[in-house]
């Protein structure tokens, strides 16, 4: 794959290497915006069947994209927060302990918090190198009878060191817990392969590596979850909404299966057509050669930073479209934060990491610009 910089309204003099935070629009992707906005100026162009029709488009190329057979077991939803609250409150084991990677984003925190029911065993890293096999290693061992569910990621959110999702989905399987994934920071750059790893559900926000607009996300959930009580009550997730005529025939029973959790006014007549659009471009460019395409991009520089003092996660234990740079010692924050602020280098700081986070917008010219940068910052 060459660079895809062209499909992009990104400035020359800045160098974006933060993905993670959010993506870059695609110009067709807000092509697609504006010309939502534009349709609500004549609603009596927009028919009934319109509130239905963009999403199962929308349900039937997320199902390709994270190889899902039935897209009705997809449903658009408003944020991480909003899935996870789904899955939490119709988790089959009514009690028990939660697994999840320590330093885990809050999004998928929060809403196990908030359910006295569960506790919270937050796996944290080995303090070594190799984190990757040993901090599996770990999560697999504290899973056990009274566990009702592992959460967390495809990777971490910092790091981007891989969990083996193939190993803890078979020993959920053992005990009886449950598997939630959050794809946010890999589904889109990362394969993600639903029907090998068969989790139980999968919440994934929409503006990061999905390349959609910001509030809108997908959520995969499994049979397990078929005859829960969503966290809304809305008319959409009704059975026979689509008959505008019978409406007030009010209706106690759900959409079948997951699409249930749907979010009310899923039908969105901008945002969704613009993930539409993001997804249609995924699937061309096929995250197999995303991730191959960071991989060598980075490749060399990853070395320099090696032998420089600079410490990043092994190549295998990582993803190469996010991944975290630990500073040599005795190297302060503060000159790093200026180094990469003169030379227009944005990406994340989170704790004390360094936060890389490219994609097929990057080329070499933004690479050698962060390697001047770190070097400075060390001389």
């Amino acid at each position: 794959m060459k660079c895809q910089r062209d499909k992009f309204l990104l400035q020359g003099k800045v160098t974006y290497l933060n993905g993670a935070y959010m993506s870059p629009l695609l110009k067709k992707v807000e092509k697609a915006g504006i010309k939502g906005i534009i349709g609500k100026r004549k609603p009596y162009r927009i028919p009934p069947e319109d509130f239905f029709g963009e999403s199962e488009t929308l349900r039937r190329l997320y199902a390709s994209l994270i190889n899902v057979s039935d897209p009705s077991r997809i449903v658009i939803i408003p944020s991480v927060s909003y899935g996870m609250e789904n899955a939490v409150k119709n988790l089959p084991k009514k009690k028990g302990t939660i697994i999840a990677a320590g330093g885990q984003f809050p999004s998928n925190v929060y809403p196990w918090r908030a359910n006295s029911a569960y506790q919270i065993n937050f796996i944290a890293p080995p303090i070594s190198h190799n984190i990757g096999s040993l901090w599996n290693e770990r999560i697999l061992d504290a899973i056990d009878q009274d566990t009702a569910a592992v959460s967390l990621g495809q990777i971490h959110w910092v790091t981007g060191i891989k969990f083996d999702l193939q190993a803890i989905r078979k020993r959920t399987r053992e005990v009886g817990a449950a598997l939630i994934i959050d794809g946010t920071q890999s589904i889109g750059a990362l394969p993600f392969d639903t029907e090998q790893i068969q989790p139980d559900a999968i919440i994934t926000a929409g503006y990061k590596w999905l390349m959609g607009p910001y509030s809108l996300g997908l959520a995969y959930y499994g049979p397990i979850f078929d005859d829960g009580l969503p966290i809304e009550n809305n008319w959409i997730n009704r059975l026979g909404a689509d008959d505008f005529s019978s409406l007030i025939n009010y209706q106690d029973k759900f959409m079948p299966g997951a699409l249930r959790y749907e979010v009310g006014e899923h039908s969105n007549f901008i945002l969704v057509p613009m993930l539409i659009a993001a997804i249609k471009q995924l699937l061309q460019w096929r995250p197999e050669e995303i991730q191959q395409y960071c991989e060598e991009l980075f490749v060399d520089a990853i070395e320099e930073l090696g032998s420089l003092g600079y410490v990043i996660e092994t190549q295998e234990a990582r993803a190469s479209h996010l991944f975290g740079i630990n500073l040599p010692e005795n190297i302060e924050m503060d000159r790093v934060k200026k180094a990469l602020s003169v030379h227009k280098i944005n990406i994340s700081i989170r704790g004390n990491v360094l936060r890389i986070s490219p994609n097929v917008y990057n080329d070499q010219k933004d690479v050698q610009r962060l390697l001047r940068a770190l070097k400075e910052a060390i001389i």
